[in-house]
């Protein structure tokens, strides 16, 4: 839920734009920041009333794009930006933005997963069991046993490289 509602947003643009209080003593008035109600004006002024509408904050990385390279060529500001393009968050959004894109490319601009990670792979369901006679049963058996017990030492192997490389690192911190 928005933590202002449209008719107090448009209360306090109407207010400003009578011309009869500044921003900084429409803010104190009302509790609010002097930045914030220069947001809803200048949002007010470049998109109307659903520039003071609640709006979804999810945006592609194309759009992303766009908004950063249009802030290079114009030589926007972030709040030029976010009042041009309406965008919600603040300035915070598109200077992450921009740091994101320095860091990694277009790539970093892609929306993340959103969510809790699964913990564990989905298994594949197991496969019927094939009629086999008693000597290839043994021979079966045997061979998973094998193969099971290179599993095992590859394992060992493996926390065996893993704990050396661990100590060296502690040993280089220290």
């Amino acid at each position: 839920m928005a933590k202002y509602k449209e008719a107090f947003k448009l209360l306090v643009v109407q207010r400003y734009t009578e011309g009869q209080e500044g921003y900084r003593r429409l803010a104190k008035q009302y509790g609010l920041d002097h930045a914030t109600v220069r947001r809803w004006v200048k949002s007010y002024e470049q998109h109307g009333l659903s520039g003071l509408q609640k709006k979804s904050s999810r945006y592609s990385a194309e759009f992303k794009l766009s908004v950063l390279q249009r802030m290079r060529q114009e030589e926007l500001s972030a709040r030029q930006a976010i009042a041009l393009f309406d965008i919600r968050g603040g300035v915070g959004v598109v200077r992450r933005w921009e740091s994101q894109y320095h860091e990694g490319g277009f790539q970093a601009l892609e929306p993340k997963a959103r969510g809790r990670p699964t913990k564990m792979p989905t298994a594949e369901p197991p496969k019927p069991p094939l009629p086999v006679t008693e000597k290839s049963s043994l021979e079966q058996l045997l061979q998973e046993n094998e193969y099971l017990r290179a599993e095992v030492a590859y394992l060992k192997k493996l926390r065996a490289l893993r704990q050396s490389k661990e100590q060296a690192a502690q040993k280089k911190r220290e």
